[in-house]
This record gives C-alpha cells, sequence and structure tokens, in this order.
C-alpha cells in the first residue's frame, strides 16, 4: 500500500473531492495503486487505460490534430487527457500520465519522457514534465508516484469544505 495513496485520499475526503485517472504508460497501475487504500470508493471515480492514442482521442476527447502534430506524449495531451477523464467520470480531478515506459522511443520523445497532467476545480490546470530512468518497470513505478505527488499538491491547493 502506497503511503502517497493513502495521503492523497485523506486529503479528498477532507475536501468531499473525488478523483479519476486517465492512464498510458502506467496501463492501469494508478487505478491499482489507490484502489489498495481502503475507502478509495469513496474519492476514486475510475480509470481509463488509455494506451492506444486512438483510445486518447475517442474515450477522452484529446483533440485529434493536436495528437497528430504532437503525438500522444506531450504536455498539451495529458492536460487534455485529464480534463477528459475528469468530465468522462464526473471527478473533481482529472489525472493523467502519457509518456515513454521503453524500450523504445516514441513520437520523438526519449525513454523516460512523461507528462502527467491534473484539471480540477476552478480552472486548475498542471503538468509536469519528468525526465525518469532505469528499466521499464522502474519508470512506471516512479510515474505513479510522481502522478500521486502532483495529485496530492493539486487537491492541497483546494479549501476545504
Amino acid at each position: 500500500m502506497s503511503d502517497l495513496a493513502e495521503r492523497a485520499q485523506a486529503l479528498l475526503r477532507e475536501r468531499s473531492a473525488t478523483v479519476a485517472a486517465a492512464e498510458s504508460l502506467t496501463g492501469g497501475l494508478i487505478g491499482a495503486a489507490l484502489t489498495d487504500v481502503p475507502g478509495a470508493s469513496a474519492v476514486f471515480r475510475g480509470a481509463v487505460v488509455s494506451y492506444a492514442t486512438e483510445v486518447k482521442a475517442d474515450v477522452l476527447g484529446v483533440s485529434a490534430a493536436l495528437l497528430e502534430d504532437h503525438g500522444a506524449v506531450h504536455p498539451d495531451v495529458a492536460l487534455a487527457m485529464a480534463e477528459g477523464v475528469r468530465e468522462l467520470l464526473t471527478a473533481t480531478y482529472g489525472l493523467s500520465v502519457t509518456g515513454v515506459a521503453g524500450p523504445e522511443p516514441q513520437d520523438g520523445r526519449a525513454v523516460g519522457t512523461v507528462f502527467v497532467g491534473v484539471a480540477g476545480p476552478g480552472g486548475l490546470r498542471q503538468v509536469t514534465e519528468l525526465r525518469l530512468s532505469g528499466d521499464r518497470e522502474a519508470i512506471r513505478r516512479d510515474t505513479v508516484d510522481q502522478a500521486l505527488l502532483l495529485l496530492c499538491s493539486s487537491v492541497a491547493q483546494t479549501t476545504p469544505k
């Protein structure tokens, strides 16, 4: 069980808020981390594993032109994914990750390049670029931790109810 997932849930509960995740390279690991914590159903709405680029467009509403112009590994794609999953699953916050876990570069981006996005109330939109190292498993695991950290930071900026 992740201390970061517990912290994220506590912050969300304090604010009577919920989160939904849009995951690409992590393939569901964020959802798994959040649901490993008892009481997750009070704050976790669900997740979309949008591994394929067309799922980002067709399900999450990411602009096809954006994907065509920049590829799936781009900060604007991460923000669009966060906004899309937030709306789709009617959550207070949308959390997204898109990046390259390896073994090969993608969309002109090096292995370990990851973008984490958060969309939330009051027009909150944040994106963080990560440059991670290690093997595929380490990159995916570190992405989950960094995504949960950004979620905690974003939720903590919101005034509790």
